[in-house]
């Protein structure tokens, strides 16, 4: 019961051999326009109507004929469809590209903003956006606050980590 209320989205996406339709609803719980409108919201509605097949598409084990970005999108997707009411995201840009990490962020601020969104990242432009900063130093804590006050505190390792990343 607990699963069925969060959505992970990890760091490396998971897609099935099977229909992109199958892989943005596996269990055939919504309609066609709910999807596409999951689609729509992920940004990735351009590019599902420019597969011939559109929802019927087939995706290789894995989403191997889909870059990752896109597979990131689609996980996306797949949480948007479900309304999860905790989303967690593992490291889910570390390995999209500047563009792809924009889009996902965009639909996160944009489309999860009733939802708690615990993020897991290493790059600080992904969660310099969040309510609250939990920032770890070898598995211990080390801070915790908003990233405005974080960013205040000049002696702070998170006021570090953003000056060496250029944030600031």
């Amino acid at each position: 019961q607990l699963r069925s209320c969060l959505t992970i989205v990890p760091q490396d996406p998971v897609l099935f051999s099977g229909t992109m339709r199958m892989n943005l609803d596996p269990f055939n719980a919504f309609q066609d326009f709910q999807i596409w409108e999951a689609l729509k919201n992920a940004h990735l509605a351009p590019f599902v109507e420019s597969l011939q097949e559109g929802l019927q598409h087939h995706i290789s084990e894995g989403g191997e004929n889909l870059s990752v970005g896109q597979r990131q999108l689609i996980c996306l997707a797949r949480a948007l469809l479900r309304k999860s009411k905790v989303l967690v995201l593992d490291e889910a840009a570390a390995a999209v590209d500047v563009e792809t990490d924009s889009l996902l962020r965009k639909t996160i601020s944009e489309q999860f903003n009733n939802c708690t969104v615990l993020t897991i990242a290493h790059r600080l432009n992904t969660v310099i956006d969040s309510d609250r900063l939990l920032v770890l130093d070898r598995g211990v804590v080390a801070e915790f606050d908003t990233p405005k006050k974080l960013l205040s505190d000049t002696n702070g390792l998170f006021y570090s980590m953003a000056k060496d990343a250029n944030i600031i």
